[in-house]
């Protein structure tokens, strides 16, 4: 991966862009996968024109013959930094959409508190894959133990909210976050689902686990 980041600088059509390991669970996980990794890019996209992956990765998948998973997303609403960048733009809080979804929830945990967030995870990403309308998740970092993310995808924005704000586990997790001053960094962010190519583990990401 670390080769990747030279054409990824010098792409001229992305204008944000991380290399993330992955976890071996579907979320925030202690155990990196190190067959698993994942590419974000944000790219300044005309309206008529398609973002087109560097030559160069291209080429290295293909000749590795990697599996491939690939969406083409767009934000409609969220909030927060990375790298103390609003790196998708800015976003509304709310939209009224409510079909399909994808979600990216990242932070950057203090280092003072990776006791603290690492005892809830589990317990929270057991509640995730059983929630109504979830469909997949895939954990991913920058980091081990303290750059995290998960990107997850659901049937609606409605279910996601519902786990998000009414599940004990989670909301209570989201009331600590805040009280103990968990994260240095943190977003969150919505996205529609355009297009998706590709498999994951053998599967489309958009069938629920079972």
């Amino acid at each position: 991966m670390a080769v990747f980041r030279l054409p990824m600088a010098a792409h001229p059509g992305i204008r944000f862009w991380k290399l993330l390991g992955c976890g071996r669970n579907g979320t925030f996980d202690k155990t990196p996968d190190w067959r698993q990794w994942g590419v974000l890019s944000v790219w300044n996209v005309q309206p008529g024109t398609r973002h087109q992956t560097p030559d160069f990765l291209t080429q290295w998948w293909k000749f590795f013959r990697c599996e491939l998973c690939t969406f083409i997303l767009e934000p409609i609403e969220g909030h927060g930094t990375w790298d103390n960048q609003p790196c998708f733009g800015k976003l509304p809080r709310q939209t009224d959409y409510d079909g399909m979804i994808a979600v990216l929830t990242r932070a950057t945990i203090r280092s003072g508190k990776l006791r603290r967030f690492w005892q809830h995870v589990e317990a929270v990403a057991q509640r995730m894959t059983q929630a109504e309308g979830f469909i997949s998740s895939v954990g991913i970092g920058e980091v081990p133990w303290i750059k995290q993310a998960t990107f997850s995808i659901w049937q609606s924005k409605s279910a996601m909210k519902a786990f998000a704000y009414q599940s004990y586990q989670h909301s209570d997790v989201i009331r600590k976050t805040r009280t103990e001053d968990w994260y240095s960094e943190e977003m969150f962010v919505r996205f529609v689902i355009h297009n998706v190519s590709g498999t994951i583990n053998g599967r489309s990401p958009l069938e629920r686990k079972t």
